[in-house]
């Protein structure tokens, strides 16, 4: 026994010792410092995960505003001098935007390859979600996503409002069902049909738990996926891979052509999955879960910490309130609960300074997305007052929490200020400076250049809707006024808006209209 143990202990020394004598990358003239890490493969994986942003500041006092970081059997080179961030955007010639997401998506959902050069479909996926997303499409959304929010608070959870008594849940729980349900309505459609149905009752309650068993499997295969992203695969996660295979079937098109009202973005998905692609059932299914994670997994913490600002913030609520309400009167929009639903248009939402200033300011200080590029060959990348080589595979990365925290840019980074982004007239800001120089790139929760998130918009509307109702149907305040604010959870750094470490309570009843 002691003999077997020494040979393995020997083998595993000799091993690492090899890979520190020949596995590790040398770094080459003209290429950025390097820092490979002690661990063989996962480099400086675990110190970046355990705090990305504190380990990038480290690393950028240490080399400077560009280094390379061996990361989970990857080089990344993380640029972090904004000036230059547009010097990346332009080198498309070398740098692919594609790849990674492409990849991700197929290892993360269990669809084949969506890359149009592997053959298993055509779709331009990227156009398709501009085409579905944006423009003239965007005000449908926009209306169904006001009627849906409505029927979900008020109709949906009718059993817990009962007149004047107060309902305690936690918030980042109740901002999560409310846009779930709602946003799955305005996606996927509804099982039922409204106009003509005489069991309506009753199918809207079935509906509605099938629904909630969707949010269950969404948030099971949720929690998991920084480890699909990270490479690990989902069959080591049975709940999860069991939740996201449920979502598939719920998915699937033929249970899809039974739902009224889909979008037009799934619908499009649909007719060009079964026309321009060779996926099987499950994997169009798939695809569309992959449309479900996209619409839910930022939009839903977003609601939340601006929902929560607000609520630490009194002078910040009464601002958004005054606002939401001045814009409801200019509309003649009656508030009552007789059945008659607020509408407001997208240029109605649009003319919420306030609130675009409230949702900036709350994403600026949650969001930690990356934005990823692929060298599709060895170059060299020019930059603002530097040029460095970088070889092919590499990864190039932005990381704007460095940017959202930055001092020089934001006084007081970590203070909520509810007007950050609002101008000495009470509009837009767009002047940001560092080091005495204006800012082109000084806000990037949705990414940036042609990979920028193309439903950034609807987020946005969906937020704004979900805030304007929330005022003018209900009182609510937190529980305990002294809560602090809860810590990100940084295990999901690099996809998004970061979640909240723990729920916090607050109560919520009808008023009195």
């Amino acid at each position: 026994m002691f003999l077997a143990s020494w040979i393995w202990g020997t083998a595993v020394i000799l091993c690492c010792v090899s890979w520190l004598l020949l596995g590790r990358r040398r770094r080459r003239q003209g290429e950025p410092p390097l820092e490979n890490g002690f661990l063989p493969y996962l480099g400086c994986a675990l110190k970046f995960g355990a705090n990305p942003l504190e380990f990038l500041k480290e690393k950028q006092k240490k080399h400077g505003h560009i280094f390379t970081c061996h990361v989970a059997g990857k080089y990344i080179h993380f640029l972090t001098d904004p000036f230059s961030y547009h010097a990346l955007m332009r080198q498309g010639k070398h740098l692919d935007w594609k790849k990674f997401h492409f990849a991700t998506s197929a290892k993360a959902f269990g669809h084949g390859s969506i890359d149009p050069a592997e053959g298993n479909t055509t779709e331009n996926f990227h156009q398709t979600f501009i085409r579905t997303l944006q423009g003239n499409a965007l005000d449908a959304l926009i209306e169904a996503m006001m009627e849906n929010l409505q029927y979900v608070m008020l109709q949906s959870r009718a059993p817990k409002l009962q007149s004047n008594t107060w309902v305690t849940e936690g918030l980042y729980t109740f901002c999560c069902q409310v846009m779930f349900e709602s946003g799955f309505l305005t996606l996927f459609g509804k099982e039922f049909n409204s106009n003509n149905d005489k069991n309506l009752s009753s199918k809207q309650e079935t509906e509605r738990a099938h629904i909630l068993n969707a949010l269950e499997n969404f948030k099971e295969f949720d929690k998991i996926f920084p480890a699909l992203v990270a490479g690990l695969p989902i069959h080591l996660f049975k709940s999860a891979h069991s939740a996201r295979e449920k979502l598939g079937e719920a998915l699937l098109h033929k249970n899809l052509l039974k739902r009224d009202n889909l979008s037009e973005l799934v619908t499009l998905r649909m007719f060009l999955n079964d026309t321009l692609s060779t996926f099987d059932d499950m994997e169009k299914a798939k695809t569309h879960v992959a449309v479900l994670w996209a619409s839910q997994a930022n939009t839903i913490p977003a609601t939340f910490w601006t929902l929560f600002y607000l609520l630490k913030s009194p002078e910040a609520m009464r601002a958004a309130t005054k606002e939401v309400q001045s814009v409801l009167e200019s509309a003649e929009e009656s508030i009552s609960l007789d059945g008659k639903h607020i509408s407001l248009n997208r240029k109605q939402l649009d003319n919420m300074p306030i609130l675009d200033s409230v949702i900036k300011e709350a994403m600026r200080l949650s969001s930690a997305s990356m934005t990823f590029r692929v060298a599709k060959e060895d170059f060299t990348l020019h930059l603002e007052n530097d040029f460095y080589s970088i070889r092919k595979d590499d990864i190039v990365v932005l990381y704007p929490q460095l940017l959202h925290f930055d001092p020089e840019i934001y006084a007081d980074p970590l203070t909520f200020k509810y007007d950050r982004f609002l101008n000495e007239k009470g509009e837009e800001k767009t002047d940001f400076y560092r080091n005495g120089r204006k800012l082109k790139h000084y806000y990037m929760p949705f990414g940036t250049g042609i990979a920028k998130c193309p439903g950034r918009l609807f987020a946005v509307h969906e937020i704004k809707q979900f805030l304007a109702l929330i005022f003018s149907y209900f009182e609510i305040e937190l529980v305990d006024s002294n809560v602090k604010c809860p810590s990100l959870d940084q295990s999901r750094a690099g996809l998004g808006i970061l979640q909240p470490s723990n729920d916090i309570d607050f109560r919520y009843r009808l008023k009195c209209l």
